[in-house]
């Protein structure tokens, strides 16, 4: 049997990592270092409307080559995953008081989650997935909104959205109409599928 070829994940997400991890991938990380801000800002400078699920696969075929191309022999997984509100852009809350203002704008609201994944070989994206999922949070009170972020504390920094659906952050929401790993950040069916197709794992 020829020896698989070795995986790379391009995230230093610990989401992403315990979701292969736990699907019983074998693989490496090496986290992508790009300057993501500044790909989002030539994204969403020329006044178009913006394609939240765009830049998504933008940034995960960014962070992909990026690692692949320092990484030529490896098979590389990269993701990146956008919020967006009538049109409006999230980006990670940076400290809690961030991350409250960020459930006080999508409370009561319907806002949309877009994942993208990307697979690059020799520096070159070689397979790409963007899924969505649509998410409304509850009209909790001040009084819960400031409880949860004293438990929840500085973890929820890591997701866009101030929450974490695997953890207590499930109790913020009213409606939630898509894939769970998808929200999670990684759509763990579809890379599942290709690595199959792929030969990287058993069929």
């Amino acid at each position: 049997m020829a020896e698989r070829q070795h995986v790379i994940l391009a995230s230093g997400s610990q989401t992403r990592f315990e979701m292969l991890k736990s699907a019983g991938l074998a693989f490496t990380v090496v986290p992508a270092n790009i300057d993501e801000e500044a790909i989002r800002q030539e994204l969403t400078s020329d006044g178009e409307e913006i394609d939240p699920a765009g830049i998504a696969e933008v940034l995960a075929r960014a962070k992909g080559e990026e690692v692949s191309k320092a990484n030529p022999d490896s098979l590389v997984i990269a993701a990146d995953q956008t919020l967006s509100l009538r049109g409006e852009l999230f980006t990670k809350p940076e400290t809690l008081s961030e991350a409250r203002d960020t459930l006080l704008r999508l409370r009561g609201e319907e806002h949309f989650l877009h994942t993208a994944m990307a697979i690059a070989e020799d520096g070159e994206i070689t397979w790409t997935d963007v899924e969505s999922a649509r998410l409304k949070l509850r009209r909790f009170s001040d009084v819960y909104l400031d409880e949860y972020l004293l438990r929840a504390g500085e973890d929820i920094c890591q997701s866009v959205g101030a929450y974490q659906i695997e953890k207590l952050g499930i109790q913020l929401f009213e409606e939630i109409d898509g894939d769970y790993f998808t929200i999670l950040g990684l759509p763990l069916l579809a890379l599942l599928a290709e690595l199959r197709r792929r030969g990287i794992l058993t069929d």
